[in-house]
């Protein structure tokens, strides 16, 4: 059983968050999952939605995987000390860090992916790149592993991703059978991006 720290935020985007959850949630043998906060307690997504943090920063530990959404909050959190020393802590022992959309800004805002290839949503991509001029920025990448750190485009491509992610761990034959359960139409080639041509990034 691995345990997952889904980290929310005020102004998290929805299927950031609950696309990844979905897929490793039907896994319930596999994954443990937690919603956790700064503060524990309810939080608002960018939609208005809440969902409720069970753990606060302070009192989240022992987590062998992280997952980051991206939304509009991400363009305060990147100046939020109390978010930035919780990823550097918990992602010292994470088998996996993985983040959706501008999720993985937050990342390299905290020097976590410095040196390291990483992607994340097109349509704010020069917002994205400013963030860290020590990250080698993938634009044309559905997602992208480079070690325990998984990145994917923006909010559906964090579906994907983790398909990918329990393809990795589990096994291709499992991660396909989620999709099937799903009725998903999974994307397995972490290099289509049509966004990238969308948005004229080469």
């Amino acid at each position: 059983m691995r345990k997952l720290a889904a980290v929310i935020f005020p102004g998290f985007e929805l299927l950031d968050l609950y696309g990844p959850l979905e897929m490793l949630g039907m896994l319930s043998e596999e994954f443990s999952l937690t919603l956790v906060a700064e503060t524990a307690g309810p939080v608002a997504s960018g939609a208005g939605t809440q969902s409720l943090a069970e753990l606060s920063f302070v009192d989240c530990s022992g987590f062998d995987m992280l997952l980051i959404p991206g939304g509009p909050g991400t363009r305060r959190e990147i100046d939020n000390p109390a978010m930035m020393d919780f990823l550097l802590r918990a992602a010292v022992d994470a088998e996996v860090v993985a983040s959706v959309c501008t999720g993985s800004v937050l990342l390299a805002r905290s020097g976590l992916l410095d040196g390291r290839k990483a992607t994340s949503n097109k349509r704010a991509w020069d917002w994205v790149i400013s963030s860290s001029q020590s990250v080698s920025w993938q634009a044309k990448a559905r997602w992208v592993q480079d070690g325990p750190y998984w990145t994917s485009s923006g909010v559906a491509a964090g579906i994907d991703m983790s398909l990918a992610l329990i393809a990795s761990l589990l096994g291709q034959q499992t991660a396909e059978d989620v999709s099937t359960a799903a009725e998903y139409d999974w994307h397995r080639d972490p290099d289509w991006d049509p966004f990238a041509d969308h948005y004229g990034l080469t």
